[in-house]
C-alpha cells in the first residue's frame, strides 16, 4: 500500500502545473507575480482540530496489538499517522487496484467506514497463521485465496471490535461488516469528490518490513460528532475493567509482609542499659496476650503457645474490630 504521505496523481499534476505557470508568470519590478492565499479559508482545515480522533487512534493502536496476535504469535508494535483529509478520488488514485477493501456500517452515525489492507500484508499474516515464518512476500496476482479470505474476515472482525472499544469513551459506536471488495475502482463507498478522513496505521514486524493499513471515514459521517471530536475532554463514562482489576488484586495479595510478635516492653534506667553485658539477665513480666505487628503496625492481639511441637500465635482480636476466634 502506498504511504499516506505520497502525493496522488492529481496533486502531482496540480503541482507541476503551478510550477509551469510560475515559470511563465509576468515580471513586476523584477519579481514574479504571485497571488495571495489566506490560510484557514477552507472548512476542511478543521480536521486539525479533531484532537479526540487522534486519541481514539492512539487507543486503537494499543488494542490492535491483540488483533494480529493469533496470526503472528506475538504482539507487534502498532503506531498511527495523524488523520488526513482527502478526496476519495485522490486517495483511490494513490492505491493499487488490487487491495482488500472491507466496508462496515456505523448505525449510530448512519454512515460507513472502510478498512483497506494491502495484499503483501495479508499473505504474510496467512503464511504465519498456518505455521510459516514472518517474512515479506512479493507476488503479482488479482485475487485472494480461500485461506487469505478467511484471514481477512478474522482480521476485519477483530479490527471492528478494537475500534468499538477505542471509540466507546467518546461515543458508543458499533461496526457491522456489510461487503468486501478486491478492486479499489469498484469500491462503492462515497462519490469521488467527497472528502474522507484517512487514518493510517503502521505495524512493526520482526524480521520484515513494516506493514500499513488504513481506516477511512467519510467526513459527512463524522460531522454529527464534530463537537466531541474537537473536544480535549474525555467522557465521564467509565466501565469496570474486571480483568485488569482481578490481575491487580492477585498481584497485591501476593505481596509478602513481615509479622512481628511483641512479647513485652520492659523499661530499665539508662545507666543500667549502658552497663549491660553478654550474659546479663533482664527481668520481664509476660502478659497473657501479645501484640501482633504487620510491617510495624499493630493489627492483632494474640496469645503465644505451641502447635504440633512448634511455637505459634493464636489471634484473639483485631485492632479495629475486636473478635475472638
Amino acid at each position: 500500500m502506498a504511504s499516506p504521505k505520497k502525493l496522488s496523481a492529481t496533486e502531482v499534476a496540480a503541482l507541476v502545473g503551478d510550477l509551469m505557470d510560475m515559470d511563465r508568470g509576468e515580471m513586476v519590478d523584477g519579481n514574479i507575480e504571485v497571488r495571495p492565499f489566506v490560510f484557514g479559508q477552507s472548512d476542511t482545515t478543521l480536521l486539525s482540530d479533531y484532537y479526540a480522533l487522534q486519541m481514539v487512534n492512539e487507543r486503537f493502536c494499543r488494542l490492535a496489538r491483540n488483533v494480529f496476535l493469533p496470526m503472528l504469535r506475538m504482539q507487534p508494535r502498532v503506531s498511527s499517522f495523524p488523520p488526513e483529509l482527502r478526496s476519495f478520488e485522490d486517495y483511490r488514485s494513490g492505491q493499487d487496484n488490487f487491495v482488500s477493501i472491507t466496508n462496515s456500517r456505523i448505525e449510530e452515525l448512519r454512515g460507513n467506514k472502510l478498512v483497506v489492507l494491502p495484499p503483501p500484508f495479508i499473505s504474510l499474516l496467512t503464511d504465519a497463521y498456518y505455521g510459516g515464518t514472518i517474512k515479506n512476500m512479493r507476488q503479482t496476482r488479482t485475487e485472494f485465496t480461500a485461506s487469505e479470505g478467511r484471514v481477512i474476515e478474522i482480521i476485519c472482525t477483530r479490527i471492528n471490535d478494537a475500534l468499538q472499544l477505542a471509540w466507546r469513551d467518546l461515543v458508543a459506536l458499533s461496526f457491522t461488516i456489510t461487503s468486501h471488495e478486491e478492486n479499489m475502482q469498484f469500491a462503492q463507498f462515497v462519490d469521488a469528490e467527497d472528502m474522507v478522513v484517512v487514518c493510517s496505521f503502521v505495524v512493526q514486524l520482526p524480521g520484515a518490513d513494516p506493514a500499513t493499513f488504513d481506516v477511512i471515514y467519510p467526513l459527512q459521517t463524522l460531522k454529527p460528532i464534530a463537537t466531541q471530536l474537537r473536544s480535549r475532554m474525555q467522557s465521564d463514562f467509565v466501565d469496570d475493567d474486571h480483568s485488569w482489576r482481578d490481575r491487580l488484586e492477585r498481584a497485591i495479595l501476593e505481596v509478602p509482609l513481615g509479622i512481628t510478635a511483641r512479647l513485652c516492653e520492659p523499661e530499665i534506667p539508662l545507666r543500667q542499659l549502658m552497663q549491660l553485658r553478654a550474659g546479663d539477665v533482664v527481668p520481664v513480666t509476660l502478659s497473657e496476650t501479645v501484640d501482633v505487628l504487620v510491617e510495624g503496625q499493630k493489627l492483632y492481639t494474640g496469645q503465644a503457645g505451641n502447635l504440633n511441637g512448634q511455637s505459634a500465635l493464636r489471634i484473639l482480636t483485631t485492632a479495629n474490630n475486636p473478635r475472638h476466634d
